[in-house]
């Protein structure tokens, strides 16, 4: 099968398309036909020095897969042969997702929505779960609390303030200005330009941050969220503020695998409460291409990588 392997840490010139042995599923798991692969920050992040992930003999990135069950292990009862599906298979371990064919662990995966197709459901798994584990099993986000959501228009941001505002929160997203109308599209109550406004400056009495930048970004944050508030920060422990505010909780969440979770997700897809914004698709073999475009930062939504 075609894979894009790592030949060293270092720029996105060291992603390579190789011939490799096909996989085979073990007990409980299942050998999926990618169609497409999602990209994420994560995979550029590791790409450039291998960072906190387990990786193989040969390092292979991409977590985020969507396509069709090719052949189920002993033991899985919930897939056959011919399933469409998607997930974010093994995280934190090495997945190999930008490839033809992956093997995960059935529960890992979830049936794809029917609504969308290979190329949006794999835009979904790792930014949708990081999303719904931050705001949903972290912070509780509930009806009419304020949420904040930083850098909105990202793959994990445009994703956040849908599940927000379907949680039936008022929603705060922080962007540039030519993506305002696209969040107000996606259900944001208010927008802040960054680039000319310090958002502390016109928000207050927040019940949810959801900060996806780190540093100071973090830090500025507490001075907006009111007491019993809750910041949920994504780049790192390190980015969590060393000193918090009394009744001001911060927490740092690293996505995982999630069965349900995706089901969760999927549901709302088909309610028509979330939809995910692709980008830029380009083909597996280009994936040095998505990598450096990712990289520069001005992504709305999320790439994808066509596979098949």
């Amino acid at each position: 099968m075609r894979a894009v392997v790592v030949e060293q840490w270092g720029g996105p010139e060291n992603l390579v398309e190789r011939e490799t042995e096909r996989p085979e599923p073990g007990l409980g798991e299942v050998l999926v036909r990618v169609h497409a692969a999602g990209v994420n920050p994560v995979d550029w992040k590791t790409r450039a020095g291998g960072a906190l992930i387990e990786w193989g003999p040969v390092p292979a990135v991409g977590w985020d897969v969507s396509g069709t069950v090719e052949a189920v292990g002993p033991g899985v009862g919930i897939f056959r042969p011919g399933d469409e599906v998607f997930g974010m298979p093994l995280f934190p371990r090495q997945a190999g997702g930008y490839a033809e064919y992956v093997v995960a662990p059935a529960r890992h995966l979830a049936p794809k929505p029917a609504s969308l197709t290979h190329v949006e459901a794999a835009a979904l798994p790792l930014a949708a779960l990081t999303a719904w584990q931050a705001l949903v099993d972290a912070a509780d986000v509930r009806p009419g609390e304020r949420v904040l959501v930083h850098a909105a228009a990202g793959g994990v941001g445009h994703l956040a303030v849908q599940i927000a505002k379907a949680r039936g929160a008022h929603v705060i997203g922080t962007a540039s200005a030519g993506k305002h109308d696209l969040l107000r599209e996606l259900g944001a109550d208010e927008v802040i330009d960054y680039r000319e406004t310090r958002f502390e400056d016109v928000v207050s009495d927040v019940d949810v941050v959801l900060d996806g930048i780190g540093g100071e970004t973090a830090e500025r944050s507490l001075k907006v969220l009111r007491d019993g508030g809750r910041l949920i920060t994504l780049p790192g422990p390190d980015d969590v503020p060393a000193a918090t505010r009394d009744g001001v909780r911060a927490a740092w969440v690293l996505v995982e695998p999630d069965h349900l979770g995706l089901r969760e997700i999927a549901a709302l897809v088909e309610q028509g409460r979330l939809r995910p914004v692709v980008d830029l698709v380009v083909p597996l073999a280009e994936a040095a291409k998505a990598h450096t475009i990712g990289e520069q930062g001005r992504t709305t939504g999320k790439i994808v990588l066509s596979v098949v």
